[in-house]
């Protein structure tokens, strides 16, 4: 009997491996990494109190946040009956409010330049920093306000005076490392209602 070699099926077998083994390639699946997620922050609404007590200015602040009275400064004491922190507690900031009496021309200088460079010293992690004027001379208000974006420690803060004897400051704070991704929302939020407070605020006289 005549014996012939054939290498036909070997051959065909690693054809085919080669060809599930390519397809299995071609195919593959690669993840795709999702985007980071955060818990999703329930918003208090946007309702309003008047503060008009012993100080010589009032205004709106929201129904969610408490007003304290601020007894230091870097700490250690401070006197001053008109310096508060507005506690939004639900939502992990303050606005530190410090009020101050002008007694003359180089005083509310020296204020108006402190007030510039705390702003701006948070150029180093701001993405932006914006300034707006703020003016309602039929309240002999006027003031700036500084819009910082991006993860600076501080989002916003101002100013006020009627430029002779009343001098307002206030600067808001996160009690949580700076996020614009996580914190965007709240920082709307608080912001919207921070610019109601200097929408409704008044100097006024005191006894």
């Amino acid at each position: 009997m005549k014996y012939t070699k054939t290498y036909m099926p070997f051959k065909l077998i690693l054809s085919l491996i080669f060809l599930l083994h390519f397809g299995a390639c071609f195919n593959s699946y690669t993840p795709i990494p999702k985007k980071k997620a955060y818990f999703k922050i329930e918003l208090p609404e946007h309702s309003y109190q008047s503060y008009d007590n012993n100080c010589p200015f009032k205004f709106d602040y929201p129904t969610y946040a408490q007003l304290e009275k601020d007894t230091l400064y870097f700490n250690e004491y401070q006197s001053n009956p008109c310096w508060y922190n507005l506690e939004f507690e639900a939502l992990k900031a303050t606005l530190h409010i410090s009020y101050n009496t002008i007694k003359t021309a180089e005083d509310i200088n020296q204020r108006l330049n402190d007030s510039h460079d705390l702003s701006w010293k948070h150029t180093v992690k701001a993405a932006y920093i914006e300034e707006e004027s703020l003016e309602d001379s039929n309240k002999q208000i006027y003031g700036r306000l500084y819009n910082i974006g991006g993860n600076a420690a501080s989002s916003l803060q101002f100013y006020l005076t009627d430029s002779s004897k009343h001098f307002l400051r206030a600067a808001l704070y996160f009690d949580a490392k700076p996020n614009i991704d996580s914190m965007g929302d709240v920082i709307h939020h608080v912001k919207k209602d921070i610019e109601h407070l200097i929408y409704t605020f008044e100097w006024r006289d005191i006894d």
